[in-house]
């Protein structure tokens, strides 16, 4: 690239550029403070908590460790060491699959899930309080609708685009079951 190729840059608008650098200033903060409530409540961090979230909403409470990687956001070698952090703590288990011995399944234990629905309650009101109490429901829309757009560019397999539904509609869903299971 010749030096008046870099000098062509397609530089960011000043609305673009306000909003990249609130975009990156929530990144940055947001799993700071979560990390630093679930520290103080449990001794363990926000992906910890995130990969217990994930064997929770799980069929049966287990998943495949390679759905567990995806669904974390997380390498194998990162969610082996976590897991095994957590298996330390009598929270997963970890065997061999029944169907294909083969693949390696993590299986949430009772006291995993019960100390995961005991610490959700102080978790959900911590992320309410720090992003939802802010916004209206046009602003939970919006946050929605910006963040799948953003994801389907960087990943369009993520998982988190398969379940199209809306939050609006998984939020009534949930009510109507009288579930808490989506606060996890």
């Amino acid at each position: 690239m010749c030096q008046n190729e870099r000098m062509a840059a397609h530089w960011l608008t000043p609305d673009e550029r306000r909003a990249w650098l609130a975009l990156y200033a929530l990144t940055s903060l947001l799993p700071a403070n979560l990390d630093t409530h679930l520290f103080r409540e449990a001794r363990i961090t926000l992906f910890d908590y995130h990969v217990l979230a994930m064997l929770s909403e799980a069929e049966g409470t287990s998943l495949p460790m390679s759905e567990l990687a995806a669904r974390s956001t997380a390498s194998l070698s990162r969610l082996s060491h976590v897991v095994k952090k957590l298996e330390g703590r009598g929270w997963v288990t970890r065997l061999p699959s029944s169907l294909d011995g083969r693949v390696t399944t993590a299986s949430l234990t009772a006291d995993g899930l019960e100390m995961l629905t005991e610490l959700a309650v102080t978790h959900v009101a911590q992320v309410r309080s720090t992003v939802f109490d802010a916004l209206d429901d046009q602003d939970v829309a919006d946050l929605e609708r910006v963040g799948r757009k953003i994801l389907r560019g960087m990943d369009s397999a993520h998982w988190i685009l398969a379940d199209a539904a809306p939050a609006a509609a998984l939020a009534g869903r949930a009510a109507a079951q009288g579930s808490s299971r989506q606060d996890l």
